[in-house]
């Protein structure tokens, strides 16, 4: 095919004009860049972290060789926890570059703040809520770490010595990748921060904190309570699954513990913090007060903990209460849906059921109905003078002929009966037994099974599928004896081992099981 002379020249011309634009695009991307490192004015309002344009390599970073430092810096000032509606964090900000102006600062927010920030220049803020028009990365903060170091820092506080960085460096270099991987220095606050030791226990979704002795060169605990200033190597709080959960201390402690880490609690160097206290009404104090509650029941429920027992003797509870369902849902093949998650009855459930029972209990023995502890709860009360650690209910025998004698049971017939203290009396939809649950809300229950005598031998007119719902002989039950149960006296069967093994058979008590081991099989070990 021959190319035509004006083939070749509007050929020519289209390539001319690409060089053009090309040229141009260049010349106009290094007049920005110019314009950046000429511009004036020291303040601006923050701006979220877009795109990983200026959020790979240094996050705001103010450049690698201020004050003699001709390395890149090690560490990123990070600041997690403020609020929107009153905060320090531009002058935490100042205060950090103005001492190391070398190091990046990162502000990071879940939602964008309102009022906008107001941040010197240097400082970036990161949003954690994700946006439909930006990538993935952009609000996700290892992405927007990339020094060896990340120094979480809170609100208000003061970097007056620009060397006490260093400091912790060389403190936390120095364990030599030990136990202990956080090193911290205390603010110097009307709170003084305390050492403390920290026990998680996922099975009994259960968070224990206690003091902690301090040494000569510094407490080496399991967490921090109060403020303080923590390094940590960056690569391991991006490795933790919620690295900036809020509030932080109680989601970075609950992390590092059960991973076995530590963190060093130095007497020495201290951070000042001349805005204290940090709110300046009543009200914004009462309203961060709230949110704290609120942002700690949110985390605690997203890492299954129900009980925490701080380190002055109190309790907080996050499962449920009497106004709120139960924590987990039908029970399926005898086997409930923590047993899947290897993890045990929920704190607040045996609450619930000991309440349950000992109000139960009381009513029977007012009325003149006499009881026994039944299947599980009797196999509880031997192996622990409680309810067995997984199960989830509690079962008492009575005998058929007393029923007429208690207000609450004997016009069941009829329909349901919530008594004057919230629990609702019925007749199970499952049978021929009685169910008092522990609300209207909250259906933890204790079973009663009506049996009668005929012939020696305790009987009913109705069986269940579970292998212990059998007959027995009635001289277990002459007498019935007293035992520890569930925090209370309970009447149990005499010969209770004999009884057991009647019921779920020779060595039951010795070897503790799961209820349906086809499902899902209890790991001694573990006990």
């Amino acid at each position: 095919m021959r190319i035509t002379f004006c083939q070749t020249l509007l050929t020519g011309a289209i390539i001319v004009n690409l060089l053009i634009l090309y040229y141009v695009s260049r010349a106009q991307q290094q007049m920005m860049e110019k314009r950046k490192e000429l511009g004036h004015g020291t303040r601006r309002a923050a701006r979220p972290v877009s795109g990983l344009g200026g959020g790979l390599g240094f996050v705001g970073g103010a450049g690698g060789e201020h004050e003699g430092h001709s390395r890149s810096p090690r560490v990123t000032v990070l600041l997690r926890e403020f609020e929107n509606f009153e905060n320090y964090v531009g002058d935490v900000a100042n205060s950090f570059l103005h001492q190391r102006p070398e190091l990046p600062f990162l502000a990071v927010t879940d939602v964008f703040p309102y009022p906008p920030l107001v941040l010197p220049e240097g400082t970036r803020l990161l949003v954690l809520s994700p946006s439909p028009e930006q990538p993935p990365q952009a609000h996700r903060p290892e992405f927007h770490v990339q020094t060896e170091f990340v120094l979480l820092v809170p609100d208000g506080v003061e970097l007056e010595q620009p060397r006490v960085i260093e400091r912790l460096i060389r403190e936390l270099e120095g364990e030599g990748g030990g136990p202990v991987r956080l090193v911290a220095a205390p603010v110097l606050a009307r709170s003084a921060v305390q050492c403390l030791h920290l026990r998680v226990n996922l099975r009994e979704w259960t968070a224990t904190y206690s003091p902690a002795a301090s040494g000569s060169s510094g407490s080496v605990c399991t967490a921090l309570q109060g403020d303080a200033v923590v390094l940590m190597h960056t690569e391991d709080l991006f490795n933790l699954s919620v690295p900036l959960g809020r509030p932080l201390f109680p989601a970075l402690f609950v992390q590092t513990t059960l991973r076995g880490w530590k963190v060093k609690l130095l007497e020495s160097p201290c951070f000042s913090a001349s805005h204290r206290p940090l709110f300046s009404s009543a009200h914004n104090q009462w309203k961060a007060d709230t949110r704290l509650k609120e942002a700690t029941a949110k985390l605690m429920r997203s890492f299954g903990l129900k009980r925490l027992l701080l380190s002055d003797g109190k309790e907080q509870w996050y499962g449920c209460s009497k106004e709120t369902p139960r924590c987990f849902g039908t029970v399926l093949d005898d086997t409930p849906d923590y047993l899947y998650l290897d993890r045990w009855t929920p704190p607040c459930c045996l609450r619930a059921l000991r309440e349950t029972t000992k109000y139960v209990i009381n009513v029977l023995e007012s009325s003149g109905v006499r009881y026994w502890l039944e299947g599980g709860s009797l196999l509880g009360a031997v192996r622990h003078q409680d309810i067995i650690p997984w199960d989830y209910d509690v079962d008492l025998g009575i005998y058929l002929e007393d029923v007429p004698n208690c207000d609450h049971l004997k016009n069941l017939d009829s329909g349901s009966l919530v008594d004057a203290n919230g629990y609702v009396w019925e007749r199970a939809v499952e049978g021929d037994f009685y169910r008092v649950q522990f609300s209207e809300a909250n259906h933890l229950h204790v079973d009663l099974w009506p049996f009668y005598s005929r012939n020696g031998v305790m009987t009913k007119d109705t069986w269940t599928e579970h292998k212990q719902d059998v007959e027995f002989p009635e001289h277990f039950l002459q007498p019935l004896v007293p035992m520890p149960f569930a925090g209370i006296t309970a009447f149990g069967p005499n010969n209770h081992k004999a009884f057991l093994e009647l019921k779920f058979g020779e060595g039951v008590i010795e070897n503790p099981q799961y209820p349906n081991p086809a499902k899902k099989r209890l790991d001694r070990s573990k006990l």
